[in-house]
């Protein structure tokens, strides 16, 4: 039984990490929702990857610039706007559909809306989190893993039940649970994180102006050679990435033909990220982080290879199950590393520009996917996408900068750091 006095110090993070889930599991809702709108609307490929162009475009803008206002109002009060005004903006879209209508163009527009805020919003709750683990008296690996966790259980979850909702009551009702899911979470923060704790951040005063905040995201990350490092790494990736989050609903339209199939696809990733992420909470703290780093990347890209060859649905979520057994410990390190190494007075600024960074090939990938699966075919796109995955991967081997990724940063150095 867990004392009285450790249920109060833990009770912030819990709500976050519930605020974090409540919100992913509404993502997870759009992500199958919008573009299965777009498919069965106008049959296009390429005008779903233009859907995913402007759903992914706001988190580039929104983390260069949001950053800094994350600094400047807040950890907590910039996580609460950002999801009111994400909620209203999601909303908009089946209330539109089921009222005016909504054309095409309009979908685009509110996509791009309900992106905007959600990068600073995210970038404050993962500001939030070392400063709560270290109130909790827990290890940040383990709560990242925890973090992750919940993530990939909302995909694990949330994508057959989404599916089923698709078939069953028609996609604005997967965006209207959207909708409410940002609600939850803005009143899970107010409620269970007292001001005071956030007083310490959002009582910082200016550093010079907004564009010298700017600019010092900037300067911390291109002076600290593995954070830029990860970076570049980070932004290939979700580049080839991109192109496979696209190609697998058409995948499942051409070759499934139900979104029932879209939702059994994504939760089979789901599930098998889940077991390694386990795993990493239980003894991630104790793995050389550079070789789980790589090996992760290079699993999560050799089943991708087997899809080109349009097997049975069973067998296709075998293979996904195994690349989330890739998947699953890379994005725990990936954090940890980060807070780590960021002191706390540039956590805004800083991961707002990694994020916005990491996500500017996104849309550019999802674009190009709509146009080379239309271009070369469902099973050329797919499996030549793989090799270039598992290429990439392997050439991390080389750089040199991901040795410092196994030497662990504690609060003392990080002071240093900004010091020097």
């Amino acid at each position: 039984m867990i004392p009285a006095s450790d249920t109060r110090a833990r009770l912030p993070l819990f709500a976050l990490l519930a605020a974090n889930a409540v919100s992913m599991l509404g993502n997870v809702f759009a992500l199958i929702a919008i573009p299965w709108y777009v498919l069965e609307t106008t049959g296009s490929a390429s005008q779903a990857g233009l859907t995913g162009f402007a759903a992914a475009l706001p988190f580039i803008i929104a983390g260069v610039f949001g950053g800094a206002l994350v600094d400047r109002f807040g950890f907590r009060r910039m996580s609460v706007v950002s999801d009111i005004i994400s909620s209203v903006a999601v909303a908009a879209i089946p209330l539109m559909a089921v009222t005016v209508g909504l054309e095409f163009w309009q979908l685009l527009v509110l996509v791009f809306i309900g992106g905007l805020l959600d990068t600073p919003g995210t970038t404050a709750r993962m500001s939030l989190l070392p400063d709560l683990t270290e109130r909790a008296g827990m290890k940040l690996e383990r709560v990242n893993a925890i973090e992750q966790l919940i993530q990939r259980a909302s995909y694990l979850l949330g994508a057959p039940v989404a599916g089923l909702i698709i078939a069953g009551a028609g996609v604005d009702a997967a965006l209207w649970i959207d909708a409410a899911s940002f609600l939850v979470s803005a009143a899970l923060i107010v409620v269970c994180i007292p001001a005071s704790m956030a007083r310490q951040h959002e009582e910082r005063p200016a550093s010079g102006g907004y564009r010298n905040d700017l600019r010092v995201g900037f300067d911390f990350i291109r002076r600290d050679s593995l954070i830029l490092c990860l970076v570049i790494q980070v932004s290939l990736m979700n580049f080839i990435d991109a192109m496979i989050g696209l190609i697998i609903p058409v995948y499942a339209v051409e070759v499934y033909g139900s979104a029932a199939s879209l939702g059994l696809m994504l939760a089979a990733h789901g599930a098998g990220a889940v077991v390694t992420t386990l795993l990493f909470a239980a003894v991630g703290h104790r793995v050389p982080r550079r070789n789980l780093y790589i090996a992760s990347f290079v699993l999560a890209g050799v089943p991708l290879i087997s899809l080109a060859f349009m097997p049975v649905l069973a067998l296709t979520l075998a293979a996904l199950v195994v690349r989330g057994f890739g998947a699953g410990p890379l994005n725990p390190i990936l954090m940890t590393v980060n807070q780590e190494r960021v002191p706390p007075e540039l956590r805004g600024r800083v991961f707002g520009v990694i994020t916005s960074i990491a996500w500017l090939a996104i849309p550019i990938g999802r674009l190009l996917a709509g146009y080379l699966v239309e271009w070369a075919g469902l099973p050329l796109a797919i499996g030549g996408v793989a090799v270039i995955y598992i290429l990439a991967a392997l050439s991390m081997f080389r750089v040199s900068a991901l040795r410092e990724m196994d030497v662990r940063v504690g609060a003392a150095a990080r002071a240093g750091t900004v010091s020097a």
